[in-house]
């Protein structure tokens, strides 16, 4: 049924429990899981008169970028070796989240996208908006949705 499930993943429960549902998913369909983190993109210096805010160096913040993604990738993969599946683990920076992941499911051949939803309603979904909203109206790849 699936080959490759991509499932987007930001270390949240909510998002563990999207995790453990693509890694069901992908023992009984016998398809290999890649799991995604989106790190936020180097953040530009902000200079005021005389001062100077948030001024990290780029190396310093892809070094730990890089280890945060390390981190939260792995221990993704730790809560599936149960279910004994194939398993890739891929991150990119972005400041755009739902473009990094729909375009790592085309790049990746995904045929499906298992992802999160905080489930916000109303004016807070609209202020804040939804990545997995975006997702879904932006692929072409079939989305589940974890409540």
């Amino acid at each position: 049924m699936y080959r490759n499930i991509l499932v987007p993943t930001d270390g949240t429960k909510l998002s563990d429990k999207a995790v453990k549902e693509a890694a069901g998913l992908a023992r009984d369909s016998g398809a290999k899981l890649t799991l995604f983190y989106v790190a936020p993109e180097y953040p530009m210096p902000t200079y005021s008169e005389g001062s100077s805010q948030g001024v990290i160096s780029r190396d310093k913040f892809e070094k730990d970028t890089a280890a945060q993604a390390k981190k939260l990738l792995d221990s993704a993969a730790r809560k599936i070796k149960p279910a004994g599946v194939a398993v890739e683990s891929k991150y990119v920076t972005s400041s755009s989240p739902y473009e990094a992941i729909v375009t790592a499911a085309e790049k990746q051949k995904c045929d499906l996208i298992v992802m999160a939803s905080h489930g916000r309603r109303g004016i807070a979904s609209l202020l804040l908006g939804s990545e997995t909203q975006k997702v879904l109206t932006h692929t072409r790849v079939p989305v589940l949705v974890v409540h």
